[in-house]
């Protein structure tokens, strides 16, 4: 009943122009307010699941790290217990320590890297051989070791694949674990790799990671047969990730530091969501604005409408009913609004999924089109907060209206 009402006052003609003015312009802000807020989280959603996917290709569903130091003990029995897990697929240890990388074929240029010696399994546990862009994903064995670099690195020491002219050995110069500390040159260790391949993920690991053969990372480093400085393990498909890092911490205990994809880049995907709610946040202020417009239409229909309202009060309404009656029209014009909004930023949503008819400036990006990812549960925040604020600013003239003095002539 009280919708009926605020319908036939919607569209009813008025005295004053400026009351269908005021409403549909407040129906008009409300539509761009939600339609922007709509694609805005669809837009960060997009970048969301792409850096995901680029992260996920270097990191590991799971990574084991030392709760302190840089190395930790394990075991032939762990290892084999960790395989035995049903909810593991694959498993990979790995020896990791800052390395200086040099070519001396080109004026001894250098660069600092983080040198990853990962085992024959790596391959199963990480996406890196399926970003190779140049060469093949090939580490060699402990005595003729091979290397695979980052698109960055290999621009910082110019390192070429090209099978007509290729680069030869590089030197690689890495700290010993435990070597004597009166002579610093005793403490670095010298070896030599061939370049095999390169990769592009993204710039962070492209310009920072190079990855060889683990056995001769250990073995220039002074490792012991059991010490590792990670593993690095792949989940059975739609395995939850807390529930298989308490499994692992179960069986491994206190002394290791049980990581999940997420934990690995906490920064990166904190800053992702505090970005995306920011933007969201600051975008409800075009809303509370609009409010303002609400206020006002109904406070105008009010003053229009207050024969109506005696005439009613006279027909026995009370209070509350007239208050509801008002409350109606506010959200009658939310509800157009946020409908009209959403459905105007699920078209343009769609057509980007389509015809990426929205593009990236520059030349730098993976893509040239701005990514876009529809949520249902954004959709409903949305639409919440648009009608929880139009309620709000309804709630005055609506009261306002209810407190009318009864008056028929």
């Amino acid at each position: 009943m009280y919708l009926t009402f605020a319908w036939r006052y919607f569209k009813a003609k008025k005295s004053a122009n400026a009351i269908n003015i005021i409403a549909w312009v407040t129906v008009a802000v409300i539509a761009f307010a939600t339609c922007c807020q709509v694609l805005v989280l669809s837009v960060f959603n997009g970048f969301e699941d792409l850096v995901k996917s680029l992260y996920s290709s270097f990191y590991s569903d799971v990574k084991v790290l030392p709760a302190k130091g840089k190395t930790f003990m394990l075991t032939g029995e762990q290892i084999q217990s960790l395989k035995q897990q049903p909810y593991i697929n694959q498993v990979s240890l790995i020896a990791e320590e800052k390395a200086l990388l040099e070519n001396t074929e080109q004026d001894n240029a250098q660069t600092v890297i983080y040198l990853k010696g990962v085992d024959d399994n790596y391959a199963n546990v990480s996406g890196v051989p399926g970003k190779i862009k140049k060469g093949a994903f090939n580490t060699g064995t402990a005595d003729d070791p091979s290397l695979i670099v980052g698109s960055g690195i290999q621009n910082a020491v110019f390192i070429s694949i090209d099978e007509a002219f290729p680069t030869g050995k590089l030197t690689i110069i890495l700290p010993k674990k435990n070597g004597p500390g009166s002579d610093p040159l005793q403490s670095l260790a010298e070896g030599f790799v061939k370049p095999a391949g390169v990769f592009s993920i993204q710039q962070e690991f492209d310009d920072k990671y190079a990855i060889t053969n683990i056995a001769f990372v250990k073995q220039q480093m002074g490792m012991a047969a059991d010490e590792y400085s990670a593993v690095e393990i792949k989940l059975k498909d739609k395995t939850d990730l807390t529930d298989a890092q308490a499994g692992i911490s179960k069986i491994l205990g206190t002394t290791y530091d049980v990581q999940t994809r997420y934990q690995q880049n906490t920064s990166l995907y904190n800053t992702m969501k505090l970005e995306k709610w920011a933007i969201y946040a600051i975008l409800t202020l075009i809303l509370i604005i609009a409010a303002f417009n609400i206020t006002s239409a109904l406070t105008m229909l009010v003053l229009e409408k207050k024969k109506d309202i005696s005439v009613l009060k006279s027909l026995g309404a009370n209070k509350s009913s007239i208050k509801k009656i008002f409350l109606s029209e506010g959200l009658l014009l939310g509800f157009i609004g946020v409908a009209s909004g959403i459905l105007l930023a699920t078209i343009i949503c769609l057509l980007q999924l389509k015809f990426k008819l929205i593009k990236l400036t520059g030349g730098s990006f993976l893509i040239d089109y701005f990514p876009v990812k529809l949520i249902a549960a954004d959709f409903l925040i949305v639409a919440a907060t648009a009608i929880c604020i139009v309620l709000f600013a309804a709630w005055f003239p609506a009261n306002k209206a209810a407190r009318q003095h009864f008056e028929l002539r």
